[in-house]
């Protein structure tokens, strides 16, 4: 096997074309990781949605469209990879109320293959069928439910977000019932391309079971698959807090970049907390309509704990969770350190995400830190959500509105889409009137005309800057 590359990128190359490269890693921790299930017999195996762009990046966008179905509606193993779905283990805090019977319940983890850069990537799934932690879950997804989440990870892509990418979507031909929407619905199996599933819930497990064997071996799987700047941590850190710093310091850069993209998530519990700071699993989001930090995106969050202006405090506190964790290998004034790091690495983060999306030279954190206020307060004074106002003032337009904008000199593409009257955007209605002319009509052509759009957001943006404990 080829060394693992020391310094790789948390983020994906666009456009790179590659060999296909099977690397499935996982299979050293799956007797106690996860389970070996079967995918359900779906009726049917319609193709909707296939993202070549994330495929080229692994070597599957040459699939033809009957291998696709093959692989990712039948779950046929690709070559040389794992010989079957592993449905993973793990334990979780779900608002706020310790869970111990939690794992993959409509999903698995069903291939490890390689990028361009070396990064070790997963294909796992939404919707694949029953696993033994599904409790009295039917296992499947809404196509709606798809259909929501490819939306949701082409625009935090485009924003800046380190986000799962949906690979694929296949319509099964079941009828679903569902609580919240309408009922029966269609049903999907959709696969996502993400930096690893090992959560914060995984390493709680393993603390809950007194597994002290078990939390060194994947920490050190952490270490070497998702490794990230030499730096991360004090020379002479032991792995369980090298490993913190690093998860601090994506998890800090994550939190931030929700909020300059005005993003709320909704279910933030640390069964959804990735240790490679990528973000994913999306079911209640919202992006906000107005700044409002009491945004709740999701209905049954009553005591509103994961709305959009705490985000950041509870993503520090999940992180808090994962020290608890590594308490049964570490002492704990180390990973007391670890935690400490997340404000000021959270703030930092701010400010270089702000000045990206607004298209400035950063003026240093204590300036940066008064616009990032200023333009706060704007926002709720006039109701304007964060979409239109980083629009409005691209580049540092509009400063006679906004004294704290003056002397930022412009800095990022001139392209033609901050000329526009505005950005393209995913309120719930947007969201809603894209799934009308599919749910009434089979029609795909709206969904296919706010990708192009989002994808161009994203062309306009280019890539932000690179915070530190990511790699290179």
């Amino acid at each position: 096997m080829e060394p693992v590359p020391q310094a790789v990128s948390d983020r994906p190359l666009p456009g790179q074309a590659i060999p296909y490269r099977p690397d499935p890693q996982l299979a050293a921790l799956a007797p106690w990781l996860g389970d070996s299930v079967a995918a359900a017999d779906f009726p049917q195996t319609v193709l909707r949605w296939r993202n070549d762009r994330a495929a080229a990046q692994v070597g599957l966008d040459g699939l033809s469209d009957d291998e696709w179905l093959a692989h990712f509606g039948r779950f046929v193993p690709l070559p040389g990879n794992l010989p079957g779905p592993l449905a993973l283990r793990y334990h979780g805090h779900q608002f706020g109320v310790y869970n111990p019977d939690l794992g993959d319940g409509r999903g698995f983890t069903f291939a490890q293959l390689r990028d361009g850069a070396g990064r070790l990537l997963d294909l796992g799934t939404k919707g694949s069928g029953q696993t033994p932690w599904s409790r009295r879950g039917d296992g499947r997804l809404t196509l709606k439910g798809a259909v929501r989440e490819i939306l949701a990870t082409e625009l935090l892509e485009a924003l800046g977000v380190n986000t799962s990418r949906t690979f694929s979507v296949i319509e099964t031909g079941e009828n679903l019932w569902r609580g919240d929407e309408p009922s029966p619905t269609r049903s999907a199996v959709l696969v996502r391309l993400s930096h690893g599933h090992i959560r914060i819930g995984t390493f709680q497990r393993l603390l809950a079971l007194d597994k002290p064997a078990e939390m060194h071996e994947l920490i050190a799987y952490c270490l070497a698959q998702f490794p990230g700047a030499p730096d991360a941590a004090p020379a002479g850190s032991s792995p369980a807090a090298t490993l913190l710093h690093q998860v601090v310091a994506r998890m800090a850069d994550m939190a931030a970049s929700y909020m300059v993209a005005g993003f709320v998530h909704g279910v933030l519990n640390t069964d959804n907390m990735n240790v490679t700071g990528e973000s994913f699993d999306y079911g209640p989001w919202r992006w906000l309509p107005r700044w409002d930090a009491g945004f709740v995106a999701a209905y049954f969050d009553e005591a509103g704990r994961y709305a959009f202006g705490r985000q950041p405090e509870v993503i520090g506190w999940n992180c808090g969770q994962l020290a608890v964790a590594l308490r049964l290998v570490e002492e704990a004034p180390p990973l007391i350190a670890a935690l400490e790091r997340f404000g000021p690495l959270y703030q930092a983060a701010m400010a270089r995400r702000w000045c990206w999306r607004l298209g400035v030279v950063s003026q240093g954190l204590e300036r940066d830190s008064a616009l990032i206020a200023a333009c706060e307060a704007a926002m709720r004074a006039s109701g304007t959500g964060p979409d239109a106002f980083f629009h409005t003032h691209r580049g540092g337009r509009g400063a006679d509105a906004l004294p704290e904008l003056a002397g930022y000199a412009p800095i990022g593409s001139d392209h033609p889409l901050w000329q526009e009257e505005a950005p393209p955007s995913l309120l719930i209605d947007e969201v809603e009137s894209i799934w009308a002319p599919i749910a009434e009509h089979d029609d795909w052509s709206a969904l296919d005309a706010k990708i192009a759009a989002i994808r161009r957001l994203g062309e306009a943006l280019g890539q932000p800057p690179v915070p530190a404990g990511h790699g290179h």
